[in-house]
């Protein structure tokens, strides 16, 4: 459990194949939501995205996890990491959404730090990143006030076949060995 500056407190709850999990994905699904990822999502992608945060269990792959509000216990959003390369290095990567009537509270800033405390019991790797949007403030204060290091701007395809402007934020979870 996490609670930051803001004395917000979350809890990560990992992610189900279940009917409440797949509603919180549709909930994200809005214009508003997704105006810096390209878009709402069809529902058949929104089912294959479902299907793929249930099945990152394998581990040291990564998690999804439901971001749940305490002591309210209400589900309030997502979060997870994966792994992928980055330079030809091996790292973690993370991503959230908190639904609009809990968005500027800090809960995806103590979200990120309960993730990142997650993605190094690990021990896989040295590095967790995040790409938020250049033209999204929001989740770039998100970036800072977790404790991510601004590395610079970038370019990552998303969606797939789309180039996005990036900010490049990097969070260390160990010392190099």
């Amino acid at each position: 459990m996490s609670g930051g500056a803001s004395g917000v407190r979350v809890r990560l709850e990992p992610w189900e194949d279940s009917a409440s999990c797949l509603e919180l994905l549709r909930g994200v699904n809005s214009p508003e939501m997704t105006s810096h990822l390209g878009g709402p999502e069809s529902e058949e992608q929104i089912l294959v995205r479902h299907r793929r945060y249930a099945e990152l269990t394998r581990p040291g792959a990564g998690r999804m996890y439901r971001i749940v509000l305490l002591p309210e216990e209400e589900t309030v959003g997502s979060i997870g990491y994966w792994e992928r390369e980055w330079w030809g290095e091996s790292v973690y990567e993370t991503g959230w959404a908190v639904l609009p009537p809990f968005q500027g509270r800090g809960i995806a800033a103590a979200a990120a730090r309960e993730v990142a405390l997650a993605a190094a019991a690990q021990r896989n790797h040295r590095y967790l990143h995040a790409y938020p949007s250049v033209a999204h403030p929001a989740s770039n204060g998100v970036c800072r006030k977790a404790g991510f290091t601004l590395v610079g701007e970038c370019e990552v395809e998303y969606p797939l076949g789309t180039l996005m402007r990036c900010n490049d934020w990097r969070l260390e979870l160990r010392s190099p060995s």
